[in-house]
């Protein structure tokens, strides 16, 4: 959308038919917001590989995860070079946006190009490499207004990068020295939260066991002027607790084993269990037993009000609860009801469906929980119930004194 709005002609491709489709009438399901848009004229929508030989710039924008042995799999990308490779022509240019190890662009993906296409690589085709810097649900910090890095395999090739994305992206461009830095820097952007947000689920796990609350430890630390306040909770989605692994697999190549990086995720995918014992644990400390308790799991999704629920952790603690035999209500007001269940065989809830429940796990706190202060899941709790509020987004004190409060 925002490349269509200072380009001639933009054609967006996917083999997402039925996205596609909704796309091309206006409605964007990602977009949980302001799910209905215009469509400019300058923008075309397809899911025919072939409509879009017509470009002479192709952006390869494709999701880049790990296997079942947490390694990177690079299986759609490679697929999306081969695709293209039939469709390019010479001096065609391949921007790369994706998320990868430094060395993925100019090593393998440039190679295979070259390879499928005939095409000589920096002769006949050339490189470019921009990663992503999109945050789903902020409406503050979109594309326009964050400065994109960009990087190119020569000179040429990096003044035509910087025509396409410069008049679009208003914050201004950053030029990384090549282009392997620039891959390793959006690396660096997530590795780095990780590492953050698991100093604070450690120091969450600390606290707990002292009885005390974290969100008022951080509350008093960031009274200090160099204090970087961060917030405990489960990490999901597709970046934060995928990258890291791409980056532990390329340093594992080289021969060094990262200790602090593969800790902090190993420490980040515990507290989805051990959010559930603890839920447990206050069920049996109020005498109530697992087998007959009534559970609701609010914020299925793997941020605050978005649809994408990839590589959520609320499934972990879903599941966890309906081993013991708990009665458990899982809903998201965005996730799409069909996609959860053929992904994680969970069905989601109606919120009509929400009574009289014995303990309530805030994984996501959505608007649709938060806007009115808590009152609606009040509501549907028993009067002595449990209240977890894992990322502490309600405020303890407006509760009645019934409830029985944690959160990290």
């Amino acid at each position: 959308m925002t490349l269509a709005k200072h380009h001639a002609k933009v054609i967006a491709y996917d083999i997402d038919e039925v996205r596609i489709d909704e796309l091309n009438t206006g409605i964007d399901r990602n977009n949980s917001e302001q799910p209905e848009y215009h469509v400019p004229v300058s923008l075309t929508f397809t899911a025919k590989l072939e409509d879009i030989r017509v470009a002479s710039t192709y952006i390869i924008t494709v999701p880049t995860p790990i296997d079942e042995n947490r390694l990177p799999d690079l299986t759609v990308i490679r697929e999306v070079c081969c695709d293209i490779a039939t469709l390019l022509s010479p001096n065609d240019l391949i921007i790369i946006e994706s998320t990868v190890y430094p060395g993925v662009t100019e090593e393998i993906c440039g190679p295979l190009i070259e390879e499928k296409s005939g095409l000589a690589r920096g002769i006949e085709f050339s490189l470019g490499y921009s990663p992503e810097r999109i945050n789903p649900g902020d409406n503050e910090n979109k594309l326009e207004s964050v400065v994109k890095v960009v990087a190119a395999q020569d000179e040429v090739t990096l003044e035509r990068v910087k025509k396409i994305y410069a008049p679009a992206i208003k914050a201004g461009l950053f030029v990384a020295p090549s282009i392997q830095i620039a891959e390793a820097a959006k690396i660096v952007e997530n590795v780095q939260r990780d590492l953050n947000v698991a100093l604070m689920n450690e120091l969450a796990l600390i606290f707990d066991r002292m009885g005390i609350r974290t969100a008022d430890v951080l509350e008093a630390a960031n009274t200090k002027w160099n204090f970087q306040k961060f917030t405990p909770g489960l990490v999901g989605g597709h970046c934060i607790g995928v990258d890291p692994y791409y980056l532990i697999s390329k340093a594992e190549s080289l021969g060094y084993y990262p200790e602090l990086i593969r800790a902090a995720r190993r420490l980040n995918s515990s507290l989805a269990e051990y959010v559930s014992q603890k839920t447990m644990d206050l069920l049996a400390v109020s005498r109530k037993a697992i087998n007959q308790s009534r559970i609701g799991v609010l914020g299925l999704t793997f941020k605050e009000d978005v649809s994408d629920f990839r590589n959520s952790q609320s499934p972990i603690v879903v599941n966890e609860f309906l081993k013991y035999g708990g009665t458990v209500f899982s809903h998201d007001p965005y996730a799409c009801k069909d996609g959860f269940l053929q992904t994680y065989g969970i069905n989601l809830s109606q919120w009509c469906e929400l009574k009289e429940l014995d303990a309530v796990v805030v994984i996501v706190p959505h608007k649709f929980y938060t806007k009115d202060q808590g009152r609606k899941i009040l509501r549907a709790l028993k009067e002595d119930a449990i209240f977890i509020d894992v990322k502490s987004a309600f405020d303890s004190r407006a509760l009645p004194e019934s409830i029985r409060y944690w959160s990290l």
